[in-house]
Formats: structure tokens, sequence, C-alpha cells
């Protein structure tokens, strides 16, 4: 299947349309969202020039699926999902700020904590560590969520100096993020894994606090294998791990790291295909169930059929 890396639909009611990293988003009449995930692909917060196949449909499938079983926790602006690549839901405000929250020392923590340094956006960091280390407890490392270039990381006393969240509702987004990152580690060591980290994104409707966008997917998570991890943390070794971390680590090798005036480099056939089969591994193992892959056959009408059909159902 060829990757599907840009919708431009006009459907009924549209009023208007925003096109992320990732995501086609397309507002109905100032009150819905219809969320077409492609197969774009993100690395460094730059878009890299090749989208993934089938990537779209495992994040969509994936998020949906963690949404339904969190929805407890705290409500969430999922209403259906109308085709395997799209979810449509409640028109939120997103809040200014993403909640990023470590349960190991990994990725971008690491990185940061290898140069010596032992704050992380505030929150301290202990001495002695080596990199997957799990941390005592999960800490929260909130970042900026900028529409254009680079997310930045932010104290909790800045975002409230700034702002950008008022005490008590942040307090609110520090204890639903904890929630939801004990419900998705159990989840995830139900299936074999553990969530290293993630993050979530949260906003407003109608003085209601959502939980939007995906949750727990391969591009907004970090999971090891849980057989095999300890040894291989007492042996120095890298772990096996289910992430787009090895993407990341392939355009660190390309010496691409998404620096200003940098190209990405293109991904051969081959790769492109391996980073497929890693999306797809990953869903099988984090939901317990095969992949079914969507008829190659117009995908870009059946998407756009799919959305029309929910719109008239609703």
């Amino acid at each position: 299947m060829k990757a599907i890396t840009a919708t431009n639909f006009n459907l009924p009611g549209q009023t208007s349309v925003y096109k992320g990293k990732v995501r086609d988003v397309y507002t109905i009449d100032h009150e819905l969202m219809l969320m077409v995930v492609t197969d774009r692909i993100s690395a460094f917060d730059v878009i890299m020039p090749d989208g993934i196949p089938y990537k779209g449909q495992v994040l969509n499938q994936i998020a949906a699926r963690f949404l339904d079983a969190t929805a407890d926790i705290v409500p969430n602006w999922k209403m259906d999902t109308p085709d395997p690549m799209v979810t449509a839901g409640i028109l939120c405000e997103p809040y200014k700020v993403e909640m990023v929250i470590r349960g190991y020392l990994a990725g971008h923590a690491w990185r940061e904590y290898k140069k010596g340094k032992r704050l992380l956006c505030g929150v301290p960091m202990p001495e002695g560590m080596k990199e997957n280390d799990a941390f005592p407890e999960p800490i929260i490392t909130p970042t900026t969520k900028e529409t254009v270039g680079h997310d930045e990381d932010i104290s909790k006393e800045e975002i409230l100096k700034q702002g950008l969240v008022n005490p008590e509702e942040y307090e609110m987004l520090e204890d639903y993020t904890r929630k939801l990152f004990k419900r998705g580690t159990q989840m995830a060591r139900e299936k074999g894994l553990l969530l290293v980290d993630t993050k979530y994104e949260f906003g407003k409707a109608k003085g209601r606090i959502y939980l939007i966008d995906e949750i727990h997917t391969p591009d907004s998570s970090r999971y090891f294998y849980e057989e095999g991890y300890q040894q291989r943390q007492d042996a120095g070794e890298p772990q096996k791990q289910l992430s787009k971390e090895f993407v990341r680590e392939w355009l660190m090798e390309q010496g691409f790291n998404g620096q200003e005036g940098q190209n990405p480099p293109r991904m051969d056939e081959a790769f492109s295909r391996e980073v497929s089969e890693r999306y797809i591994e990953l869903f099988e193992k984090i939901t317990g169930e095969k992949f079914i892959k969507t008829p190659a056959d117009n995908p870009q009408e059946r998407i756009e059929r799919n959305c029309r059909l929910f719109l008239e159902s609703r």
C-alpha cells in the first residue's frame, strides 16, 4: 500500500482544516472534529519527506482503544471512529502544554542526563542512574505545545508564571496524567511490555476538561519488552523496545537531529517497510490482536466516503 501523506477534502459543514505534523484535522460546524491520521512521520518536530504505509491506521486504532479504556479516568474527545484512519470527536480548545510523564530514564531525559543535568523541567533526577533505569516514581516533565517549530521543556512553575494553565486546572492535569500512566502501565504489563514514557494532551469544551489527541501509541510513547529487561540492564545492553526512537536513532546516524538548516534524509523502501512492520508489531503486541490491513484500493475515496457517512448519520 502506498503511504497516505495528505488529504484535501471539502466536507459538509466544514469550517476549517488544520494540517499538523501527522494529522489533518477538519472542523465541522465549529463544534466537531474529524481527525484523519495520515501516514506522515515526524521526528525532532520535523515532518519526514516519506510516509510509512499503515502507520496512520495503527496510530488511530491504538489510540481509540486506549481512549475507550481510560474514559472512566477522564472524559475524552472521541465520539466515533468512522474509518480505520479517522477519529471523530468534540472540538476542544487545547491547553498550550503537553503533559509528558516518564517512568524510566530514556530518550530525551537520558540525553539531558548524560550531559550532566540533574533537573529536567524543574524535576530532580537521582544521581547514579544508568540509561533505561526506572525512576523511583514516574516524573512529569511538561513541554510547551508549539504550532511551529520545536516544543520546549518547561517547568510547572514557569507554566503557572506564564499563565498557560491556572493552578487549579494544572493540578487536575497532573492528577489525570498520573492516573492515565498507571492504567497504561497496567495494560502494557498484561501484554508483556513496559510503558517507558508518554505524553498526554488536554483541552476544554464548555468549561469541561477533556483528554484529546492520541494516547499510548508508538508516536507518543515508548515501550520496552518486559521479558529480559533486567538482564539487559544488568549487562549494560540496549533494551529491546517498541517506539519511534529507532527512527530518531537512524536519523542521527545520517547526521540529522532537527537543527535549523538541516534537511531530513529520504527513507529508502527497505527502511520504510521496516518502520511499517515495527508499527504493526506494536499494534499486535499491545492489543493482542492481528492487525488487519485496510484495502489498498482508493484509500482517499474510502476515507472521504466514511467521513461523509458519519456526518450524515449524526
